[in-house]
């Protein structure tokens, strides 16, 4: 079974997202993450979901998403050939022990991530990249008690040779 990153378009109505989520639960997927955020119009709302499973399920799934009501456009950007760039952001609090606190920041450096609250005994600290890129830094800081992550769910852009291909 493979991810899939879909963007979906919608009117920025209440209850869109309930029948989006309630489409997926009847048809036995988890979504994996969701991030809606209204787009360069401010009544339109974009979603990716990214939820994981078989190719022509889901596919079944991105068709009757397309029929909703209140739904503009629906894109697979897992389709072969559609090319995307897809980033997450996090914020993760650690134990930062004035004898650890500098090693802590050392990686934070070199993940370009951000330091943004600093207490006695911990940091907080924000990151953006890659799914990849976050699991490198959140596998170094289990090193340091990792006290709470809050994880925003993968956004995704088609980059523009291929943004009216493939939708």
């Amino acid at each position: 079974m493979k991810k899939h990153i879909i963007s979906v378009l919608v009117e920025n109505k209440s209850g869109v997202l309930s029948r989006i989520a309630a489409l997926f639960a009847a048809r036995g997927f988890n979504i994996d993450s969701l991030a809606v955020g209204e787009t360069e119009n401010p009544k339109v709302s974009r979603m990716t979901i990214v939820s994981e499973g078989e190719e022509n399920v889901l596919e079944q799934v991105v068709k009757q998403l397309r029929r909703l009501i209140d739904v503009i456009s629906v894109s697979d950007y897992t389709k072969k050939g559609l090319d995307y760039v897809g980033r997450e952001l996090v914020l993760v609090k650690v134990d930062a022990p004035a004898s650890k606190r500098s090693e802590i920041i050392e990686i934070v450096d070199i993940f370009r991530a951000k330091t943004v609250d600093v207490s006695l005994n911990a940091l907080s600290i924000e990151i953006t990249g890659t799914e990849e890129k976050i699991q490198a830094f959140l596998s170094l800081m289990h090193d340091f008690k990792i006290k709470e992550i809050v994880r925003t769910g993968k956004i995704a852009i088609v980059r523009e040779n291929q943004s009216n291909n493939n939708q």
